[in-house]
C-alpha cells in the first residue's frame, strides 16, 4: 500500500468516445521497479501502444506522468510528458518545468494517460475531481499565449496551468512542442504535433488538494538540506545568475559550438549572444519553477530597434546556439524575437534553429533556389529571412511545408549530397554540442534512447577537465572510459527522471539527497545503489521500447560531416571523428550494459533488472 508521496490514481482520457477513468497508481505499475515519471511512460507505452502505430495516428499514447517527489518541497521537479515520436518514430520523453506537475498532483494524479482521437478540436479540463473534455473551435488557430489566457478568462482563474500547443501542434509539423505556464516548454521529438494530431488543443488543471508525506519531519529536513546543498553549489549559483547563456563562450571557446550548420565549431560573434550581454541589455527578471531556489529563468526585453518590446524569458543556451551561431546571426534581439516566434507559434528552437541552417546550406549549395525559398535569400547571418522562415515552418507554407518533416525526411527528399550535412542522429536534430571535438558526446549521441540528445548523457565536463569520475587522467579526444562515463550517467539521468528532477540540480542535490528525500515522501527504502539500478532497468525497458519499433544498430550513427569534414580552426582544428573509432566505443558500450553485438538486451540482463516481469 502506498504510504505517501503519490497521490494513488492516474486518469485515463479517451478522446474518441469521451471515456474516462481513474485507476489504482499501485495496480497500475510495480512503483518498487519504476518510481514514476520516465518510468511510469515508458511502461505505459510499452503496455498500451500496439506495435508499428504510426505516432501521428489516433493509436498513440500521450502521458503527462509525475513523480513522488513532484509538487513536494524538493527543489526543481518537474513533469514528464512522453508518447511514440513522430520525429524519431521511438520512444520520446520532453520534460518541462514551471507548475503544471505540481497542480496535476494536487488535483489528485500521479499521471494523465490520453488515448484516441477528438473529432473536433477539444481541450481537457481538470478541477480535482471534475474532468471534462471541452470545446475549443474557438481556441484552434491560436497561439500558445493567447490559448493559455483564454482558457483562464473562460474558467475566471489566473491559477490554473495549461498545457497547450499553437499552430505548428495544429498543423502536425513534427518538431511542435507543448507549451506550459506560458515561457516554459516540452520542446523535444514532436509532441505538441501528437496533442494535434488528437485534435487536442490544451490541458487545463486547477488542484486543490494536498500531497502526502511519508515522514514529514524527515522529509522537511532532507529538503533543507537539499536547498542548502544547492545554494552552496558554485555550479548552480551561477545558474543563478546567468541561467544557460554563458554556455555559448565556454563552447565557443572549446570548439564545441555549432556553428552555420556545424561546418564550423566556434563562432566569431558569440560574445554578442552572451550572458554577460544579456544580462546589461535584455533581462529584467529572475523566475523560478516550482520550488526551486535557483531562479534561472531569465525574463528579458528587448529595449530598441526593429524588435522593440519583445518580451521572452531566456534565451537559452541552446536557442542562442541554434537558431543564433548555427545559423550565423550573432544578433540576440533577432535571437530573442525568433524564440517569441517559436515559443508562441509552438516549435522546438533546437529542431527549428538545425532545420533552418541546414535550408542555408542547401541554398549556399544551390540545392534550394529563390523559386523554392520564394524569394528569401537564405544566406548565413540573415535574420530576417530565418523569422521568416519560422512563420513559414509553423503554419506549413511553401518551403515551410518541407521543412516542417524535419532535417531527415527533408534529405532523404533531396539531393544524396544533402544526407552527409543533415546534423541529425535517428531522425532527432542535434543540440548545441559538436561531437567532433568531443568523443563522448559522439557515444551519446547515438546511443541516447530519444535520438540526438545531451540531457541522457553530458561528458564534456569529464574531457574538458581530463579527469574521470574515478579521478584517472584521460586525454579529451580519445575514446578511454568513455563508454563507462556515458553509460553511468545515462543510469543515473534516467533515475533522477523518475522523480521527476530537474537536470540543472541534480548534481548539486546528489544522488544521497535523493534518495533520502524519496525514501521520506514514500516510506519505501532505496539504496542508493537500488535507486540507479531504476535507471538502469528503465533504459532498458525503453530500449526493448525502441527495439520493437524498429531501431538497429545501423540507426546509431553520425551524419557523415563528423567523419569527413574536420574542425577548420580554433583549439581543435583538424580534429573529426574516425567511423572505427565511433564503432569500437559502440561495442565496448554495448558490452558494458550487457547487450549483445547488435544493441539488444540480452536475457540475462533482462532477468538481471527484473524486467522479466513487466515486458512478458
Amino acid at each position: 500500500m502506498l504510504k505517501g508521496g503519490y497521490s494513488g490514481k492516474i486518469l485515463k482520457v479517451n478522446l474518441s468516445n469521451e471515456k474516462v477513468d481513474v485507476v489504482n497508481t499501485e495496480n497500475y505499475f510495480d512503483v518498487n521497479l519504476l518510481i514514476g515519471g520516465k518510468g511510469l511512460a515508458a511502461y505505459t507505452l510499452w503496455k498500451e501502444l500496439k506495435q508499428g502505430v504510426d505516432p501521428l495516428s489516433e493509436g498513440n499514447i500521450l502521458v503527462f506522468a509525475t513523480g513522488p517527489l513532484t509538487g513536494t518541497l524538493c527543489p526543481g521537479t518537474r513533469i514528464c510528458i512522453a508518447a511514440k515520436s513522430p520525429l524519431t518514430g521511438l520512444f520520446c520523453d520532453s520534460y518541462v518545468g514551471g507548475h503544471l506537475g505540481a497542480e496535476i498532483k494536487m488535483a489528485g494524479y500521479d499521471a494523465i494517460i490520453i488515448c484516441g482521437k477528438s473529432e473536433k478540436p477539444a481541450y481537457i479540463w481538470i478541477q480535482d475531481e471534475h474532468i471534462e473534455i471541452c470545446d475549443a473551435n474557438h481556441l484552434w488557430g491560436l497561439d500558445t499565449f493567447r490559448t493559455e489566457e483564454a482558457i483562464r478568462k473562460e474558467r475566471n482563474d489566473r491559477n490554473i496551468r495549461v498545457a497547450c500547443i499553437g499552430p505548428a501542434g495544429e498543423k502536425l509539423v513534427r518538431f511542435a512542442h507543448v507549451n506550459v505556464d506560458r515561457y516554459r516548454q516540452a520542446g523535444r521529438g514532436g509532441l505538441g504535433a501528437v496533442m494535434g494530431s488528437k485534435k487536442l488543443k490544451a490541458l487545463a488543471v486547477k488542484g486543490t488538494g494536498a500531497i502526502s508525506i511519508y515522514n514529514v519531519k524527515d522529509f522537511l529536513e532532507k529538503a533543507k538540506e537539499a536547498h542548502k546543498a544547492v545554494l552552496k553549489n558554485e555550479t548552480a549559483r551561477a545558474r543563478k545568475r546567468w541561467g544557460t547563456a554563458r554556455t555559448i563562450v565556454f563552447t565557443a571557446d572549446q570548439d564545441l559550438l555549432p556553428t552555420r550548420n556545424f561546418k564550423e565549431a566556434t563562432f566569431e560573434e558569440a560574445e554578442n549572444l552572451s550572458a554577460e550581454i544579456l544580462e546589461k541589455r535584455f533581462w529584467i527578471k529572475h523566475k523560478a519553477c516550482h520550488s526551486c531556489p535557483i531562479n534561472c529563468g531569465k525574463l528579458g526585453v528587448v529595449r530598441s530597434g526593429k524588435y522593440a518590446g519583445t518580451i521572452v524569458e531566456g534565451i537559452e543556451y541552446e536557442t542562442l546556439a541554434l537558431i543564433g551561431a548555427n545559423c550565423g546571426i550573432g544578433n540576440y534581439e533577432a535571437v530573442a524575437y525568433a524564440n517569441l516566434l517559436c515559443d508562441m507559434l509552438g516549435l522546438d528552437t533546437i529542431s527549428t534553429g538545425n532545420v533552418i541552417a541546414f535550408a542555408m546550406e542547401c541554398y549556399e549549395k544551390g540545392i534550394f533556389t529563390e523559386k523554392e525559398t520564394e524569394g528569401l535569400k537564405l544566406n548565413f547571418g540573415n535574420e530576417e529571412a530565418a523569422i521568416r522562415l519560422i512563420e513559414k515552418i509553423a503554419k506549413r507554407e511553401g518551403l515551410g511545408d518541407l521543412l516542417a518533416e524535419g532535417v531527415k525526411r527533408v534529405s532523404e527528399k533531396l539531393d544524396a549530397e544533402c544526407k552527409r550535412f543533415a546534423m541529425q542522429v535517428k531522425g532527432l536534430e542535434l543540440p548545441g554540442y559538436d561531437m567532433r571535438a568531443s568523443p563522448g558526446m559522439a557515444l551519446a549521441y547515438i546511443t541516447a534512447d530519444r535520438g540526438g540528445c545531451h540531457t541522457r548523457a553530458w561528458p564534456i565536463s569529464y574531457e574538458i577537465s581530463g579527469k574521470a569520475p574515478d579521478g584517472t587522467i584521460i586525454e579529451r579526444y580519445s575514446t578511454e572510459k568513455r563508454a563507462h562515463i556515458v553509460k553511468e550517467q545515462q543510469d543515473r539521468n534516467a533515475a533522477c527522471d523518475t522523480l521527476v528532477a530537474c537536470w540543472f540540480l541534480k548534481t548539486a542535490v546528489g544522488n544521497e539527497r535523493y534518495v533520502g528525500m524519496l525514501n521520506a515522501a514514500t516510506g519505501m527504502e532505496f539504496t542508493v545503489e537500488e535507486f540507479l539500478a531504476v535507471g538502469e532497468r528503465i533504459w532498458n525497458l525503453v530500449r526493448l521500447f525502441n527495439i520493437r519499433e524498429g531501431l538497429r544498430k545501423e540507426d546509431e550513427n553520425l551524419p557523415d560531416r563528423a567523419f569527413e569534414d574536420p574542425i577548420p580552426s580554433g583549439i581543435a582544428v583538424g580534429q573529426k571523428l574516425e567511423r572505427s573509432q565511433l564503432e569500437h566505443i559502440l561495442r565496448e558500450y554495448y558490452a558494458i550494459r550487457g547487450w549483445d553485438e547488435n544493441g539488444v538486451p540480452t536475457e540475462e540482463k533482462i532477468r538481471q533488472l527484473k524486467l522479466n516481469s513487466l515486458v512478458s
